[in-house]
């Protein structure tokens, strides 16, 4: 996936005409790795992404189509392996509910761990219908893995209490809209103390981006899950840095048109 310099957009929740136009487009998520039932419809679930940066951030938006919300169009249900996923501590499960998730191996280190909860390496979750900033009932962000580690959680927490992090999650007809900027500084550490900036030209930094699809409870699958689609990796192993794909950031070079 490449990243090109272009407009900054508003963090809205809203794709406005020509916002995007100079981002990178992407699809799925049918082609994507499941870790629970497999998309096989695109009315069931699937998205139209899009990638891009300025000279402070890097930007994603997704336009998610999706059949049915969860605690929107059904009962907010809990799974019966954790009846305190709502909690918003680390206890809690910030990924349960319709989301996004992004993952970011900044020093592309394929290392066979998951993320840090740092600058360097880390996982985040914007979801549909909880956030820190909005409680529960309100879409946002929300710290990520590995949320147990009082440290990992704590750096969560500053980016989302300071803006190094903002996510914005809206319904719409047929689906939602989640529109994402991350800092660069502090949250894409290229190597100790150094954070990616367009003047360092292209770059390229780990990453993967899981999208979660509740609906009603499926037996058989982990929290009764339906769909957890991943852009790459594999069932088990996607949140090793191993597993991830790897985004160009094209320093100051636009999108050819």
């Amino acid at each position: 996936m490449t990243s090109y310099h272009g407009r900054t957009p508003a963090i809205d929740g809203v794709l406005a005409p020509g916002e995007w136009d100079d981002a990178t487009p992407f699809a799925g998520v049918r082609d994507w790795v499941p870790q629970f039932s497999p998309v096989t419809s695109d009315a069931d679930l699937a998205l139209r992404g899009f990638v891009k940066h300025d000279d402070r951030a890097v930007y994603f938006a997704f336009a998610i189509t999706d059949d049915l919300l969860y605690g929107l169009d059904t009962p907010r249900w809990l799974p019966k392996e954790h009846p305190r996923v709502h909690e918003l501590t680390p206890a809690g499960f910030p990924w349960f509910g319709d989301a996004m998730e992004i993952l970011v191996d900044a020093p592309r280190t394929r290392a066979e761990k998951d993320s840090e909860g740092s600058g360097a390496s880390w996982q985040m979750v914007c979801n549909l219908t909880k956030s820190r900033l909005g409680g529960i009932g309100k879409g946002g962000l929300l710290e990520g893995e590995p949320r147990v580690k009082p440290a990992a959680f704590a750096t969560y927490r500053r980016w989302i209490d300071t803006g190094a992090q903002t996510c914005a999650a809206r319904r719409g007809p047929g689906g939602y809209v989640i529109e994402w900027a991350i800092r660069f500084e502090p949250c894409v550490e290229v190597a100790p103390g150094r954070f990616y900036a367009p003047a360092q030209g292209e770059t390229i930094i780990g990453l993967n981006i899981a999208l979660a699809d509740l609906d009603q409870p499926v037996p058989g699958n982990f929290g009764g899950f339906h769909h957890e689609q991943w852009l790459a990796g594999a069932k088990n192993t996607r949140t090793k840095r191993s597993n991830f794909a790897s985004l160009r950031i094209m320093g100051r070079q636009q999108r050819p048109r």
